[in-house]
């Protein structure tokens, strides 16, 4: 496992750009942390990284947002509104665990362990340290 402290939303935006600037096709990002931890920043610079150049915000209310235009098509998923693995399954998540691009999957604690098998899979997690600092452990754990 992998540690990065960020200092600032910019910092964890560039560790996402870095991401992004490599990212293979088929890659889903597993993040999770509290509100306000810092995932949809993370998410941000992974756009970027990636070469989308539309303006990314959290999908709580529409579930999935997909960003094209850029080297990779990007799927940013948000299961914080889903409590049960049903609503999980019965929301379609399982089509974006192989994605054609890459997918990044907030509150992604609340997926069944069984969902992730066969992923080409990076697990994340961002714990607020401060007001601006963020400890961002990651490991890859995927196919």
């Amino acid at each position: 496992m992998a540690t990065f402290i960020s200092h600032s939303p910019a910092d964890t935006e560039a560790l996402g750009e870095q991401w992004g600037l490599s990212a293979p096709r088929g890659w889903v990002l597993a993040l999770s942390g509290d509100l306000g931890a810092g995932k949809t920043q993370l998410v941000r610079g992974l756009a970027r990284g990636l070469g989308v150049t539309a303006r990314v915000h959290s999908p709580t209310f529409t579930l999935v947002n997909e960003y094209g235009g850029g080297r990779l098509r990007l799927f940013h998923l948000d299961l914080y509104r889903l409590e049960t693995p049903g609503q999980i399954r019965g929301a379609g998540i399982g089509e974006y665990l192989q994605p054609d691009g890459v997918a990044v999957v907030e509150w992604a604690d609340r997926m069944p362990e069984a969902e992730w098998r066969r992923t080409n899979l990076r697990l994340v997690r961002i714990e607020v340290l401060g007001a601006t600092e963020r400890r961002i452990d990651y490991e890859d754990a995927g196919a």
